[in-house]
């Protein structure tokens, strides 16, 4: 049976519990415990599939296809074990299956409550979840206090009975920095912690985000007034140079022999925690050689987490070869009118995935720009979209060449809606125009074929490949022919060859557009092809020249 360490949060949201549970879990990980992580979302949707990016910010995707909360791409950046259905879970989701259930005549007549059917599910769920694990941390969203997360706290709460000695409680709070008064407030913490108490859950650990250093004395006040342990008050600081300091930083603080003593797990542990993997990450990032300036032009560019994963991906492009990278985030709508001259100074141009029309002129304005002045170009998803609609247009000579996601009557359908595809099972999936926009997408890992002779084969070193997909419309193959007429090279196909899924251009420095979602396979420790390639070659065209220390790709 896996030990449960829950996570939750107080004061005020965003202070960081994804990152922290994806953090220590890292380090227990590094002890050698097998280690999953999963966040319960009290929203109504099934999943964040159909919700807003401006408001939701990124859809993460596992590799089985399921539509997920943001956080799931820390837990897979700080973890080798890869996350999947099961770690991932909305209040919508849990009421979904207890209401076909219900349907179905599975409670045999009874009247449905929350407690204990909904409470219920959602403890199978998180059981399910941490099966073959030796730890399971469950992050639950939003702030204790909210009244949507309250069935997810009283569900933990009656797993803290059950299961005891091997269920922990790890809350963050704020202890915020009042600089007029030139002290550091523990009234908020007492606060939440009394909140938390107030339903019956007493925290095991507190992980006190801060401006500074808890003072001996502060810690004292805080285990007083909380009834948690002066040594299990931690605390959390601003990470200095990276998120990816956070492991060090929680491990400095004994975190980890913390909840290894609390949840008896001496016995399954290999050793102290070796974090020099992460060391290695911070080093790289910190202590830089190079430096490219990477022009992002997308549409949800004022929403920092809207391409949470990319912007790190991109990051981790350049750590190999110790080459800073500087993200600069254009609005697309901007460039609608064809004034290229803010992107004269960038050394490379990435156009992300998105939905929809508007924006997309901008986006293929810029793809030209691009592909006519010899800058490296890294399209993804409806960036490759963008970039067959632009070629199409400009280099093929066909005039209204569109996308029929934005123009249904386009004489030129070089980007249409995929009404059949074979999944990752094997199993024949079917949509129409009037499908459901929940869940319809082609979604999740599934394998490409590399051509041979192509920059893609050559970045990844092998010819099959598996990435995942999150899109409904897909290069339209009656064009197949032409593109490749016109110098477009068809680098990696579906494995039964009918689904386009890389396209390059062959007399450019290095221009790519993939189907897939490479984002979601990055990672600070191992890198992606894609990224690390583009990164270099950004900065290979920038100085002209090959420079030292610069892997040939």
């Amino acid at each position: 049976m896996a030990s449960l360490i829950f996570v939750t949060g107080g004061v005020v949201s965003s202070l960081g519990k994804g990152l922290s549970a994806a953090a220590l879990a890292a380090i227990l990980e590094s002890r050698g415990l097998k280690v999953t992580l999963v966040k319960l979302d009290p929203y109504i949707n099934v999943d964040p599939g159909t919700m807003s990016p401006f408001q939701h910010g990124e859809v993460y995707v596992t590799d089985d296809g399921a539509e997920t909360d943001l956080d799931l791409g820390h837990y897979e950046r700080f973890v080798r074990q890869p996350t999947r259905q099961l770690n991932n879970a909305t209040t919508g989701r849990i009421y979904s299956e207890v209401i076909a259930k219900e349907r179905r005549g599975d409670y045999l007549g009874a009247t449905i409550q929350v407690i204990p059917h909904i409470t219920n599910e959602i403890k199978d769920w998180i059981e399910r979840a941490a099966e073959g694990f030796d730890v399971a941390m469950i992050e639950i969203g939003g702030t204790v206090g909210d009244i949507e997360s309250l069935p997810f706290l009283e569900a933990i709460r009656q797993l803290g009975v059950e299961y005891g000695d091997k269920a922990l409680f790890m809350h963050l709070t704020l202890v915020p920095y009042l600089r007029a008064a030139k002290e550091k407030k523990t009234k908020p913490t007492q606060h939440s912690v009394k909140e938390l108490r107030s339903i019956g859950i007493q925290p095991d650990v507190l992980l006190c985000r801060c401006e500074m250093d808890l003072t001996e004395d502060e810690r004292a006040k805080i285990a007083l007034f909380t009834n948690v342990p002066k040594k299990a008050v931690i605390t959390a600081l601003d990470a200095k140079n990276s998120i990816y300091d956070i492991p060090m930083m929680l491990e400095a603080e004994d975190l980890d022999d913390i909840v290894i003593e609390r949840l008896g797990l001496q016995d399954k542990v290999t050793g102290p925690a070796d974090l020099s993997d992460w060391e290695g990450v911070v080093d790289r990032l910190v202590n830089t050689q190079h430096e490219v300036t990477v022009a992002m032009v997308g549409k949800y560019v004022d929403h920092a987490d809207a391409y949470k994963s990319l912007t790190e991906a991109i990051t981790h492009g350049g750590l190999r070869q110790r080459i800073k990278v500087n993200i600069v985030y254009y609005e697309s709508e901007d460039f609608a009118d064809g004034d290229m001259a803010p992107l004269e100074n960038v050394d490379a141009i990435l156009v992300p995935g998105g939905f929809g029309e508007r924006g997309f002129e901008g986006k293929v304005n810029a793809i030209r720009y691009a592909r006519e002045n010899g800058i490296p170009y890294l399209g993804i998803c409806y960036g490759m979209q963008a970039a067959a609609v632009e070629f199409a247009r400009n280099v093929c000579g066909l005039q209204g060449a569109n996308t029929t996601e934005n123009e249904p009557g386009t004489p030129h359908p070089v980007i249409g809606l995929i009404t059949e595809w074979r999944d990752a099972s094997g199993r024949i999936e079917t949509r129409d125009e009037d499908s459901d926009l929940g869940g319809t997408m082609r979604l999740g890992g599934q394998e490409c074929r590399l051509q041979e002779g192509s920059l893609s084969r050559a970045l990844y070193g092998k010819e099959i490949i598996r990435e995942r997909h999150r899109h409904r419309y897909e290069f339209n193959n009656h064009y197949r022919e032409i593109f490749k007429q016109h110098g477009m090279v068809l680098a990696g196909l579906s494995m039964d060859e009918t689904l386009v899924e890389i396209i390059e251009i062959a007399d450019h420095p290095w221009f790519v557009g993939c189907q897939f979602h490479p984002e979601f396979t990055s990672t600070p420790r191992d890198g992606h092809p894609l990224f690390t390639g583009f990164i270099e070659a950004a900065l290979r065209v920038q100085q002209g020249e090959l420079p030292e220390g610069v892997a040939q790709l």
